[in-house]
Order: structure tokens, then C-alpha cells, then sequence
């Protein structure tokens, strides 16, 4: 049996065009299936998946919509090329942050675990209640003194890799980053009172106020992280620049 076709794989989950979607999807967001990929014809996957050609080319639609794939007429389907970060906004690597204001950066990862998602993480990266995902706690510094406390969740249905990733040295940002596609994301921003934990963690009072930033970024419409910044209120502030039409 040819490879290409092994690699799809129905997960009986929903609508068939909804199977068909998520089962070319994941060789692409796995990183199975490069830019420039060649996919097979609609009719390859009307025998693969044994169902309509509108059925596969709903699911191949969608694919396009979500930016995965190319259709190109009379050439065929292929994976689309990694969409530019710039074009949807701007995610920064902490160090690069600290480093740019003449500071000395450093790194501590206080936390890695692989470990059973509970309910309310796992809806936030679309994953079941109970699947894994890596979980790490981080801090990082400036000049010494604590700048942010990051904890995150990674969705290994989107990353595999960063199961097999340390980050004892390199930090998550920087690492998926330099690793990982996105197209979406979301910012919450929040105030909050540091806890005993946080303010040990960055070296404050308990109760003084915090900069709290949750993060989500998907690739498509597939999470791959969550994230939780946590600042000091009193040394921190965000900025944002907007033109008309944004």
C-alpha cells in the first residue's frame, strides 16, 4: 500500500467531511507533509475514504479556507506554503524582548511534566479531557531579577515533537517559534493579586498587582499552545499600536 495513503486515518469523530478534514490535516500539521507537498487527486481520496467526490471536496475546501492547502486547477492539491508571522501580528521571544532594552538575559525552567489534561485546559486546546500534553513552568530574567513567570501548555496533537523536547536550556517561546507555524492568536489581559507562589517566584509582596496575559495561538483551526504570562504590575505595562481598518 502506498505510504502517502497510510497516512490518513478516519477517527470516526463527527461528519465524515469533518474526519476527512482533520485526517489530511494532522500529516500536515505534524510536519509529515512539507510546503510544496503533492497530495493525492480528489479521486485518490473518493477510494481512500470509499465516499463521494463532494464529500472530499468539502473537506478539501475547508483545508484551503483554513490556509493548509493550494488548490491549483488542472495541477492538483498541495500543501500550502508557511504562512509569514508578520501578516497576522506579532509574537515576541521574551529573551529578544529583554536582550533589545540592554539587558542580560536568563532563563530557569522550574517545571516539565507530561501529564493528563484536566477539563477546562484541554477545551482551550481542543484536545479530550485526560489526553497528554506537556505542561512547563518557566521563569525568566533580567539582569538577574525575576521578569515574567510562564507557565504553558503544549497540544501534542499539533506539536508530537515537543514531547521529546528538554527546554531545560531553550526556552518554550523561543523554541516553538523557531519551530512551529501559527496563524491565529488571542490575547486575554488581566489584573491580578500575586498569590504566595508568585510573589516568591517574582520576588514581591503577596497581594501586589500583576500583568496577567493569557495567550492562545492555532495553526488553522488547531490549538497549539496555551499560555500564562504573569509580570510584575509595577513594571510592566503593554502597548498597542492601531491603524484605521485594524
Amino acid at each position: 500500500m502506498n505510504k502517502m495513503v497510510m497516512d490518513f486515518k478516519l477517527d470516526g469523530k463527527g461528519p465524515l467531511y469533518r474526519q476527512i478534514k482533520r485526517a489530511i490535516a494532522e500529516p500536515i500539521l505534524s510536519g509529515r507533509y512539507r510546503p510544496g507537498t503533492r497530495l493525492p487527486s480528489e479521486h485518490a481520496f473518493m477510494d481512500i475514504f470509499q465516499t463521494s467526490r463532494m464529500t472530499v471536496n468539502k473537506a478539501l475546501q475547508m483545508l484551503a479556507d483554513d490556509g493548509l492547502v493550494v488548490r491549483r486547477r488542472r495541477s492538483g492539491t498541495f500543501v500550502a506554503p508557511q504562512m509569514a508571522e508578520h501578516t497576522v501580528m506579532e509574537l515576541r521571544n521574551i529573551a529578544d524582548e529583554i536582550e533589545e532594552s540592554g539587558a542580560t538575559y536568563g532563563y530557569s525552567l522550574l517545571k516539565r511534566s507530561l501529564e493528563k489534561t484536566g477539563k477546562a485546559i484541554a477545551h482551550r486546546l481542543g484536545i479530550s479531557t485526560g489526553a497528554a500534553s506537556v505542561y512547563l513552568k518557566c521563569r525568566h530574567l533580567s539582569d538577574g531579577d525575576p521578569f515574567v513567570v510562564e507557565e504553558r501548555h503544549i497540544n501534542l496533537t499539533a506539536v508530537p515533537e515537543a514531547a521529546h523536547q528538554s527546554f531545560d536550556d531553550t526556552p518554550p517561546s523561543r523554541w516553538l517559534l523557531e519551530n512551529v507555524s501559527w496563524t491565529r492568536a488571542e490575547h486575554v489581559i488581566l489584573a491580578i493579586n500575586a498569590s504566595d507562589e508568585m510573589a516568591e517566584l517574582l520576588d514581591i509582596a503577596k497581594g501586589t498587582a500583576c500583568l496577567r496575559v493569557e495567550r492562545t495561538t492555532w495553526l488553522a483551526d488547531i490549538p497549539v499552545t496555551y499560555v500564562v504570562l504573569t509580570y510584575p504590575g509595577n513594571t510592566h505595562r503593554l502597548v498597542g499600536v492601531f491603524s484605521p481598518g485594524q
